[in-house]
């Protein structure tokens, strides 16, 4: 059962919505960030990069100490102000693509995660975990959601839809042609309505957002362990989350990119693709992978196909499956010489919103020897990896909705 319940938003005023709502910070290149600083003061940026106010990089425990300061200061100017009833909150998206997303923003149990009611698909970094957990003890608030998703469920698409016939909150369009609309429920009935449908489901999924989950949890441990009146109904306990029907979550590929052929020329690392894959030259002609175990690869100007020699390679789990596991296994470790995906500088990824013509122009310009292009994973997929309790490999999976900072905030 999904312990889902509402909390009291600290969100912009209506007017100053468009010019708080920021990407996640690393998204903006250092060009775009200091434009951004630079020509909006209400920007979510002057919060989380709060040396910028004394042109200074600032990082660790005085940089965590500040970005509190900078969210005090908003709070004190009245840019953010704080809800006087707990709610939930619609949040719908319409992307430049066309695609929609609707789904309910609320607070997610830390106890569900740790229980498994909350099933993850990721493995996270230790070292990230505890880092960002420092900074949410000194900050005091979740600014970004985690995105959950939950099996399509009528009564909540019914309850959604009803809720969008009202004037939304807030309306903008971003300066990527993506809109954003929130409508804020506070009625005690729906709440109760939208608190027991969660309380029916069995799981809810991660799509995106696991080291966040995982540090939050880790924070409420440490603050039980501080509170001798600890009950588990404080607002530690809980992390903000974006909860959408599995039927709205759009899941991209990441694409590979290996800087060197460890040693092999074209001919031999062409060769010792061929023990496992029949690999067919299409020239010029740009090759997108169809179906499952087909691979595209771009090498020395020309793309490739590359079809998985059925009876070569034993599947024995659903991660053996998953085209990005078949690439590793047999190519990318063993012939390439890349057996740390995460840490190893000689592979970079591309999600797949960039096209394989971008592939071809990284490997064109001899930073890269090699790309590989995937198809994506499937939402059945990734719920079958984390039923199993297996852990996809780094950069598999590359998920929309992408919500902005600061719309709403939740405070602990």
């Amino acid at each position: 059962m999904a312990n889902i319940i509402p909390f009291k938003a600290v969100r912009p005023s209506r007017d100053k919505v468009s010019l708080i709502a920021a990407r996640s910070y690393d998204s903006y290149t250092p060009a775009e960030r200091e434009s951004r600083l630079r020509d909006n003061p209400f920007s979510f940026l002057h919060i989380v990069n709060p040396g910028y106010k004394y042109q200074k990089q600032i990082a660790g425990p005085e940089r965590y100490t500040l970005v509190r300061n900078r969210y005090q200061e908003f709070k004190e100017d009245g840019i953010f102000l704080q809800e006087q009833k707990p709610a939930f909150y619609v949040y719908k998206i319409v992307n430049r693509d066309g695609l929609v997303f609707h789904g309910i923003v609320a607070a997610a149990s830390t106890e569900d995660y740790v229980k498994d009611v909350i099933k993850k698909h990721e493995d996270t970094i230790e070292y990230r975990e505890t880092l960002f957990k420092e900074y949410l003890k000194t900050v005091g608030f979740n600014s970004e959601p985690v995105l959950l998703t939950y099996p399509d469920n009528h009564k909540l698409k019914s309850i959604i839809e009803t809720v969008m016939k009202a004037r939304s909150e807030y309306e903008f369009t971003t300066t990527y042609r993506d809109t954003h609309y929130l409508w804020v429920v506070n009625e005690p009935k729906i709440i109760e309505e939208i608190g027991s449908i969660f309380d029916q489901m069995d799981v809810l999924y991660i799509a995106d957002g696991h080291h966040r989950s995982s540090s939050s949890y880790l924070l409420a441990e440490t603050l039980k362990s501080e509170n001798k009146d600890h009950n588990g109904t404080e607002a530690y306990n809980y992390f903000m989350s974006y909860l959408i029907p599995e039927s709205d979550l759009k899941i991209y590929e990441f694409n590979r990119l290996v800087r060197d052929l460890n040693g092999l020329s074209k001919e031999e690392f062409l060769i010792a693709l061929d023990a496992l894959f029949r690999i067919e030259k299409r020239g010029q002609e740009y090759y997108k992978p169809s179906k499952k175990h087909h691979f595209s690869m771009y090498l020395d100007g020309a793309f490739y196909s590359l079809y998985l020699r059925k009876g070569n390679y034993k599947i024995e789990n659903a991660l053996d499956g998953l085209d990005a596991q078949i690439l590793y296994k047999t190519i990318l470790k063993p012939i390439l010489g890349i057996h740390d995906l995460r840490n190893d500088n000689r592979i970079d990824y591309a999600h797949g919103k960039h096209d394989l013509a971008y592939v071809k122009s990284m490997v064109d310009s001899g930073e890269f020897a090699v790309g590989f292009g995937l198809l994506p994973v499937t939402t059945p997929e990734m719920k079958q990896i984390a039923d199993e309790g297996l852990k996809m490999p780094p950069k598999t999976t590359y998920i929309e909705p992408k919500l902005r900072s600061g719309v709403t905030i939740y405070e602990f």
